[in-house]
């Protein structure tokens, strides 16, 4: 089931609900991948001011645009954020540093990484800071963000370019991407 016919958030422009929806994109390349996915996505619901709304299931990829012989193991989670998107993103990048992520700003392009935890929307909101762009700047570019968006949320409509996450998934099938669904290693909690 998708989670528009869930009955989730709205991730259009209005009012101001108590939560707003925000999608956010998981990856790993570096030991238990799908195990520590997992993880993170418990870890997140424990949070209080963060209601887990619905994780898609787990894509495999090859590296994009680094050097790596890690496959990597995607997917998307929605939330509902009580917190505002700085606070968001300053608690995944926490999440990251718990689960082993080494961010080193001197190193040259992607780095192989345990945990890869991006914020790709939040409602529909567009922002561009110093540390925060929204939505993710190359959303659109990404075959292993769009399909696990496109499985959980066909309809999300990206708020810059006006066009859903499946018609956004289409555009970029047999672009030379690859991607590969998989499934979960148990129940999702």
């Amino acid at each position: 089931m998708t989670a528009a016919k869930q009955g989730l958030p709205s991730a259009a422009c209005g009012g101001s609900p108590a939560l707003s929806l925000a999608g956010i994109g998981m990856g790993a390349n570096l030991g238990p991948k799908a195990a520590t996915l997992l993880a993170a996505w418990q870890e997140l619901g424990a949070i209080p001011a963060i209601q887990p709304l619905a994780l898609s299931s787990p894509w495999r990829s090859r590296p994009l645009d680094m050097q790596s012989k890690g496959e990597f193991v995607n997917a998307v989670a929605l939330i509902g954020s009580g917190l505002n998107p700085s606070e968001l993103l300053q608690l995944l990048l926490t999440l990251e540093a718990r689960h082993g992520r080494r961010r080193d700003p001197k190193a040259p392009g992607h780095q192989d990484r345990p945990l890869d935890l991006d914020l790709l929307f939040f409602g529909g909101l567009c922002r561009q800071t110093a540390t925060l762009t929204l939505p993710h700047p190359r959303l659109a570019e990404r075959l292993f963000v769009l399909a696990p968006l496109a499985e959980i949320l066909p309809d999300w409509q990206h708020p810059l370019l006006r066009q859903s996450a499946r018609e956004l998934l289409e555009l970029l099938e047999g672009a030379g991407q690859q991607v590969q669904k998989d499934r979960w290693p148990d129940p999702v909690p």
